[in-house]
């Protein structure tokens, strides 16, 4: 069930992301002032944190979506689907270690 409900987050999250994205990315159109005010407040640390979580729901929702078609698809899904969530868990971990250490050191180091 936490898979399930883990899925639904991100997946909403991701989404209002490439709206806001779409839209702020539109603004150049419309104001380059307003589009480089709004770029500049990007450069913050909490937005670098907010970056940290947007990789991290779409780092999971990736793996959990590899593990979902595996259930689906696989005749034996079904049966190892646990074990998979666990894979799904331990390769988020692994890529969130690769990734954060780095990230941070961009965001905190300037």
């Amino acid at each position: 069930m936490w898979s399930w409900v883990l899925h639904r987050i991100t997946g909403v999250a991701i989404f209002f992301f490439l709206l806001v994205h779409v839209l702020d990315t539109a603004l150049i159109r419309v104001s380059p002032e307003a589009y480089n005010a709004v770029m500049s407040t990007y450069k913050t640390p909490v937005m670098g944190l907010g970056e940290a979580a947007l990789v991290a729901a779409i780092v999971f929702h990736a793996y959990n979506g590899i593990r979902i078609i595996l259930v689906d698809y696989w005749r034996k899904g079904a049966r190892y689907q646990r074990t998979m969530f666990w894979i799904v868990i331990g390769l988020w971990v692994v890529t969130m270690a690769g990734f954060l250490p780095r990230h941070l050191m961009n965001v905190f180091g300037h």
